[in-house]
């Protein structure tokens, strides 16, 4: 399975880097290709590209607040929650992910 993502926070600061993070560490012990583009204080950083995304089997938008370029997905499976329920068990949330894109062949 291969995730692009967006991660942002209120603050544009600690979730949105540490939702980041552990998508990115959750993916690589899974053995799943992942880039997240974060949305924070200093503005976008890691932009996804037209290349990444077009790659892509789902899209991740771990936000709490509005983010902009969301019409860049149209056509992909969105997963949207919180960046709080990606924290809690994030392996467990990429195995559901993965379980429900399988379900749907």
């Amino acid at each position: 399975m291969r995730i692009v993502g967006i991660t942002a926070c209120p603050t544009g600061i600690a979730h949105t880097y540490i939702t980041k993070q552990k998508i990115v560490e959750a993916a690589k012990e899974c053995g799943f290709p992942c880039h997240i583009e974060t949305q924070g204080t200093i503005g976008v950083e890691d932009e996804l590209t037209a290349q990444q995304i077009a790659e892509a089997d789902v899209v991740i938008l771990a936000v709490d607040v509005k983010i902009s370029g969301e019409n860049r997905f149209a056509g992909k499976p969105i997963v949207r929650c919180r960046t709080e329920d990606v924290m809690r068990n994030t392996v467990g949330f990429l195995k559901k992910i993965e379980a429900k894109l399988n379900s749907r062949k």
